[in-house]
């Protein structure tokens, strides 16, 4: 049985989340593979809204099997936390709940790290979410890491403070001021283990080949958007993972001939948050609308999204890089009533004309060029066909429909489970 796969084509919170919950009764395994709990995946039904870091976007749908995939970096204070508001909303988190024995584990002195670290680079700092993620990358690479099975073995602890030794030599050399008591963190940190341990560890790889065996049905889900990827994203303004197709293959041991669909999610305009480059920002009342009829704050960190236009050159090179197969566009009631809506066709680049991602994005010889279209006044919200989309917002899908090549299945015109037009 192949398996699907779906992720962000921008600089994440597309709203990933929401379209795995609705396609999950169509699979029998969702499974996450890769970022860490600076991940934010907002799903909203029966006038409920939760918000998921690490657990997978399935989790709400009885007899579904959730996997946490060996690419996902994990907090277990984050993940108990997670669990906790959830678990009146889940028949049984036990039985439909795994966690990949290869996935490598957040310590509390990787998030000081991680504080250290931005802090010390002043203003230019990446924009991190300071959850720990990169430096838990950097041990992984390093062959230092801290990894789920490691919790099997009865001398893990010594292992723990191995490593957590050698990152207070590293916080030191960064000689700033933090203010942390470790002895806290720590008692936290071994609490929620306990609970951590009460979950079904796996080889996940094995896991999911058995279940393909069977013919089940699986959905992989991405965390973070493709342009954030740490090998083709905005360099250095980037997460730590392979946020990529790619990155499925290695962040869950399957092969990329299994891989089927490539759903990619896409805002009908654009939104970033942190530091970076990003050409189509916008400074007016555009962008101030964008941001406060779509509510554009971080789902984890609650920082304000900086909003912009919708960037085509970056949405090809993105499906392009990705395989996508079959695209979803989301947010899309949130440019009702706006009199034109302008789209990035090519950029202007020292001089020339170009329709392709350059090296360095933060040029300022950068600039984007616009094709206009005329908005559509229509309250999108309470549709329930893509019949009886406007004409406007129709001229709006065909045009992208014909620029990418891809054809746009799905129109999200709110944030609920209903509010999901099928095309």
């Amino acid at each position: 049985m192949a398996v699907d796969l779906l992720l962000g084509l921008q600089w994440g919170d597309e709203g990933k989340g929401k379209i795995v919950d609705v396609l999950t009764s169509k699979y029998d395994i969702i499974a996450r593979f890769q970022g860490g709990p600076n991940a934010g995946h907002t799903l909203v039904f029966n006038d409920k809204k939760y918000v998921l870091h690490t657990i997978p976007s399935g989790i709400f749908h009885d007899n579904k099997i959730n996997l946490i995939g060996n690419g996902v970096v994990i907090d277990p204070v984050i993940l108990n936390k997670e669990i906790e508001k959830i678990k009146n909303e889940v028949s049984n988190i036990s039985k439909s709940l795994f966690i990949s024995r290869k996935a490598h584990l957040i310590l509390p002195t990787h998030r000081l790290l991680d504080a250290a670290s931005e802090k010390s680079k002043g203003k230019n700092k990446i924009g991190s979410t300071l959850k720990g993620i990169g430096p838990t990358y950097m041990d992984k690479t390093g062959r230092n890491g801290f990894r789920i099975g490691d919790l099997e073995n009865d001398n893990w602890q010594n292992k723990y403070k191995e490593l957590s030794k050698k990152h207070q030599q590293l916080i030191s050399f960064y000689n700033v001021e933090l203010n942390f008591c470790l002895a806290e963190l720590e008692n936290e940190f071994f609490e929620a283990i306990k609970e951590l341990r009460k979950i079904k560890f796996v080889d996940s790889e094995d896991f999911l080949f058995k279940y393909q065996e069977e013919n089940k049905s699986i959905l992989a889900e991405g965390a973070q958007g493709s342009l954030l990827d740490i090998d083709f994203g905005t360099y250095p303004f980037v997460t730590s993972s392979n946020t990529t197709a790619a990155g499925a293959c290695t962040g869950l041991g399957v092969s990329p001939n299994s891989i089927k669909d490539v759903f990619g999610i896409f805002k009908a305009y654009t939104t970033r948050v942190g530091s970076g480059p990003f050409p189509t920002e916008l400074f007016d009342n555009y962008g101030e609308r964008m941001s406060k009829v779509g509510q554009e704050f971080g789902a984890t960190t609650g920082r304000p999204r900086r909003c912009g236009w919708l960037d085509l050159v970056a949405l090809k090179y993105a499906c392009r890089i990705n395989g996508v197969t079959k695209l979803m566009m989301m947010k899309t009631d949130v440019l009702s009533g706006f009199d034109k809506i302008l789209v990035c066709t090519k950029y202007k680049y020292k001089g020339e004309i170009i329709n392709n991602l350059p090296y360095d994005l933060s040029d300022e010889t950068l600039e984007p060029i616009y094709e206009e279209f005329k908005g559509w006044s229509e309250n999108l919200r309470n549709l329930r066909n893509s019949d009886m989309l406007p004409e406007n917002l129709n001229n709006y899908i065909n045009f992208l429909e014909k620029k990418l090549n891809i054809p746009i299945v799905i129109v999200s015109v709110g944030p609920d489970r209903k509010e999901t037009l099928f095309r």
